[in-house]
């Protein structure tokens, strides 16, 4: 890989202090990660049980609500690169990501009793628009906290190792709200009352979340020589992010990967009930995707030093190719294998979740290489905007598909809907795999590379004369600890 002799103008970055060995304190990692407890909860309720608690309770068709599932992820997508670019300029007091996080706190709590409680006298139309409305009030509050939040982690270390560590810990501690989210959703299935469950557990899940978010936006530290170092432009930033070879690679990935998985959260209920006949095993099946997700983290943060993070990514689509294609074959009624490949498929993701957004920082470097900018905000906008527009065509094609082949909610299905759902669930995501892997083999930012990058970004510093704090001053008592 050859790398750029000179920017394209723009303020030149500070040189980091021994940034290959730079470590984090825990205390700092650990802040950054605690709102994705809460915000894992509500994902794990949005993701898996909205699409069947509205066709069988608030009895929403089930194209009608995955169109509303699409309007939302497409509003979501399209939203991101603007959130991305203006955190990006942010020269806020408080820090160009964390005033952004803060501001999200309580619209995503309002966004997320509105999606679970709509008005008990809705009915038809009227209440297909409140949770249109509703969807994209919380799109667009998630929007605010995501971005900013993501960006921020890719900026807290400057090492290729350290960054797989804070991403590492950020997987695992968000699998700790999964895991609560399970038990959220065993209330609901189960609940005599659903409805008043679900404001319930709107209420309690989405206040613990905005008050995660708020005491983390309030300690954790921000490098204040990144301060308003985004690109002048939106359409600059964007096509910056797409001249990018690296990152031009990695939205193909994404954008076929993602379009496959997004099916096995939203589809697991319904297969687990009239596939499998098990539906009291649903909260099991899930379980079995997010425990290696959980327990292998440590293993993976010590792997990607051992193999690199490209190899370790594509031994885990390597894995989830052979579980989604396994799902689909698998015999009905085969509890135990289809429990086994839940495993799994949650050892493929979770090795993915730990290394891919490292990966992502790398190549950002790369681009502040070629730009002298910092564009984490923009980047991870423009590769949100990939994976959410491909995620928001599979409930259209779920929801259109279970109602062309004769769905009915809460009734044995006939041979064509049942066969729709394992294909949906396993055939498609595994065809997605296997091109993202063939794609991926060509990527060519390793750790070598990236470290030739880090030298030609410190000479430059130094060349310059420059010398930056690390921290932003404003920060909190984990923000002073700082970066080191």
């Amino acid at each position: 890989m050859g790398t750029p002799d000179a920017t394209n103008g723009g303020p030149a970055p500070p040189a980091p202090a021994a940034a290959s060995a730079e470590r984090l304190p825990l205390a700092v990692i650990w802040t950054y990660s605690l709102p994705t407890v809460g915000v894992g909860f509500l994902g794990m309720l949005f993701g898996v049980y909205l699409m069947k608690y509205s066709t069988d309770v608030l009895l929403i068709a089930p194209a009608a609500m995955g169109a509303i599932f699409a309007v939302g992820r497409l509003w979501d997508a399209a939203s991101d690169p603007l959130a991305g670019f203006l955190s990006d300029r942010s020269t806020a007091r408080r820090g160009r990501r964390r005033a952004w996080m803060a501001a999200a706190a309580l619209p995503m709590l309002a966004g997320t009793v509105m999606v679970w409680s709509p008005p008990p006298g809705l009915e038809g139309l009227g209440l297909i628009l409140w949770m249109g409305l509703a969807m994209l009030a919380w799109e667009t509050a998630s929007t605010v906290f995501f971005v900013p939040h993501g960006a921020l982690g890719m900026e807290l270390s400057r090492s290729h190792h350290e960054r797989t560590r804070v991403f590492g810990w950020r997987h695992a501690i968000a699998a700790v709200g999964s895991a609560v989210g399970l038990a959220g959703i065993y209330l609901l299935r189960t609940s005599e009352s659903p409805r008043f469950t679900a404001l319930a557990l709107a209420l309690l899940g989405g206040g613990a979340t905005a008050a995660m978010i708020l005491f983390a936006a309030a300690r954790l530290p921000e490098r204040s020589d990144h301060q308003g170092r985004g690109a002048a432009r939106i359409d600059k930033a964007i096509l910056d992010v797409f001249r990018n070879p690296h990152a031009r690679l990695l939205l193909f990935v994404y954008g076929i990967e993602t379009f496959g998985a997004a099916a096995i959260g939203m589809l697991a209920p319904f297969v687990l009930q009239y596939v499998v006949g098990r539906p009291d095993q649903t909260e099991v099946f899930i379980a079995a995707y997010f425990i290696p997700q959980f327990v292998l983290t440590p293993l993976w943060i010590a792997l990607s030093r051992r193999v690199g993070k490209k190899r370790l990514w594509l031994f885990s689509m390597v894995c989830q190719t052979l579980a989604f294609a396994g799902l689909f074959l698998v015999p009905a009624g085969s509890t135990f294998i289809i429990f086994g490949l839940a495993l799994l498929v949650g050892v493929g993701g979770g090795c993915a979740a730990v290394v891919a957004p490292s990966i992502q920082a790398d190549v950002i470097d790369y681009d502040e290489l070629r730009t002298g900018e910092r564009k984490e905000g923009a980047y991870l906008a423009v590769w949100n905007l990939v994976r959410k527009g491909s995620a928001a065509l599979t409930p259209i094609l779920a929801g259109v598909v279970l109602e062309a082949t004769g769905y009915v909610p809460d009734a044995d299905q006939n041979e064509t809907t049942v066969f729709a759902m394992r294909a949906l669930i396993g055939l498609l995501p595994a065809s997605c795999y296997v091109i993202g892997t063939l794609i991926f083999l060509r990527f060519a930012l390793g750790e070598r590379e990236h470290a030739a990058v880090r030298a030609a970004l410190d000479a430059r510093a130094r060349a310059a004369g420059t010398s930056h704090p690390d921290v932003n001053p404003s920060s909190g008592e984990a923000g002073r600890e700082g970066p080191r």
